[in-house]
């Protein structure tokens, strides 16, 4: 699932989708995507326990890469390479 490891601070962009519930947090990450150029990565913080489905399971159908993904103290964070 997730492909690679890539370091905290390393991303082109950064979503703050905190306090935001599914599908929002997705529908976000989806805008700010398309602003990005092929092989930038975007990292996006939220606190919808379902992004973690709805991340991965668009990781797999959009053939972005699902980098990295973290949980802990009521974050998530994600971080996608536009493909």
């Amino acid at each position: 699932m997730i492909q690679q490891s890539v370091p905290d601070t390393v991303c082109d962009a950064e979503l703050d989708a905190a306090g935001l519930q599914c599908p929002m947090p997705l529908l976000k990450a989806k805008l700010e995507l398309n602003r990005l150029a092929s092989g930038q990565i975007l990292k996006v913080t939220a606190t919808d326990p379902g992004s973690q489905r709805d991340f991965r399971s668009f990781a797999k159908l959009s053939g972005h890469a699902l980098l990295r993904e973290e949980a802990g103290d009521g974050l998530y964070r994600y971080w996608l390479r536009k493909a």
